[in-house]
C-alpha cells in the first residue's frame, strides 16, 4: 500500500527500514525523520504523516529494547468531547453539513 504519494514510499518500505534501524541499534529512537533519510527521501507535504506514523507503530520491531523487555510509546487519545487544538469537532465545512 503507497503511504506517502509525493515521495512513492510504500508501507513495506517503511517497516523494512525500521527493522533495518533497530537490527543496526536495537536502542535507538525512530522517528518519521530518520525513516525518511534512511529511504533517501524527505517529506513534502505532510499529509502522509498519520498513516506514517500508524505504520510505524504497526512494525514489530518498532518498541524500543530495555532491559525489562521491549517498551511500547503509548498512543494519546482524546477522550469524547475534548476539543482538538482549540477547535471544535466540526470546525471543517464539509462537516457542518450545509455551506454558508
Amino acid at each position: 500500500m503507497i503511504v506517502c504519494h509525493c515521495m512513492g514510499i510504500s508501507d513495506r518500505d517503511i517497516l523494512a527500514a525500521v527493522d533495518w534501524m533497530r537490527a543496526a541499534d536495537a536502542r535507538t529512537i525512530i522517528t518519521p525523520g530518520k525513516v525518511y533519510r534512511a529511504l533517501g527521501k524527505r517529506a513534502d507535504c505532510g499529509g502522509c504523516l498519520p498513516l506514517f506514523l500508524d505504520t510505524m507503530r504497526g512494525c514489530a520491531s518498532f518498541a524500543v529494547a530495555t532491559a525489562e523487555g521491549p517498551s511500547r510509546i503509548p498512543v494519546l487519545r482524546r477522550e469524547k468531547g475534548e476539543s482538538h487544538e482549540g477547535r471544535s469537532e466540526g470546525h471543517r465545512l464539509s462537516e457542518r453539513g450545509a455551506a454558508l
